[in-house]
């Protein structure tokens, strides 16, 4: 196994993260430093970062209903509830995959696979996201188009892939970027605030029956469906039903 796939099995980050501990001298194999990006990996080899020895972690994939309220990280100053408090307390250390804000809920990816991880989070993939969205005042119509075509927002030129009618104050919308608090701003842009928001899919994955606060590990099956394409191909301005 190459070292930039071993280190990252064992938890550090990306394949690319980890390549980088070794070109800044962290990393040895049997007590020898480490520079060569090619090295491999045998079975009874010592490797330590940091002076730390490493063991291989088994993969773990998360998928949690994350609440309104609970924030996306590992401590907090003010001593408020985050997604580690809801998770398990044992086990390897994880990570989230594409951080919701403190007042939206819904699917959140959380796991120790620093490559899967990339693979969501990288722009090249284009994984969409699914949302929720409740506003006021209603929706009108006329501005559907505008973010199809895109808007400019301060994190930069934003777009929405799809945009669906649930009913007059619900709408449903995919995006395949990640732009900071894109959805909300997109919408204020446009005279409107959101009163909720939620993230039900990604991918093809779908938040499904998970109640909000719970949590299940991914199968390999639910593994695939993530990167499949979950949104229609044509944007539509109807109802949906």
């Amino acid at each position: 196994m190459r070292i930039n796939r071993y280190l990252a099995s064992a938890g550090l980050g990306s394949r690319r993260s980890c390549e980088q501990l070794v070109l800044d001298g962290k990393v040895r194999v049997n007590g020898q430093l480490v520079e060569d990006l090619a090295t491999t990996i045998q079975s009874g080899d010592v490797v330590k970062v940091g002076g730390k020895r490493l063991e291989l972690e088994q993969r773990l994939v998360l998928a949690l209903n994350k609440p309104k309220g609970v924030i996306c990280s590992r401590e907090d100053l003010a001593d408020r509830p985050t997604v580690f408090k809801v998770l398990p307390q044992s086990g390897p250390r994880l990570f989230y995959v594409g951080r919701l804000d403190k007042d939206t809920e819904g699917l959140l990816i959380v796991t120790n696979d620093g490559d899967l991880a990339q693979q969501l989070s990288h722009p090249r993939h284009k994984v969409s996201k699914t949302y929720e969205v409740g506003i006021k005042p209603k929706l009108d119509r006329a501005h559907i188009p505008k973010l199809l075509k895109g808007l400019h927002i301060e994190p930069g030129f934003a777009r929405a892939d799809e945009v669906f009618l649930i009913s007059d104050y619900l709408v449903k919308v995919v995006l395949s970027q990640g732009l900071k608090r894109q959805i909300r701003l997109m919408f204020s842009k446009l005279g409107y605030r959101v009163n909720y928001l939620k993230r039900t899919q990604i991918g093809g994955l779908r938040l499904g029956r998970l109640k909000s606060g719970e949590f299940k590990r991914l199968s390999d099956r639910d593994l695939k469906q993530l990167f499949q394409d979950g949104a229609r191909r044509k944007p539509s301005l109807r109802k949906e039903k």
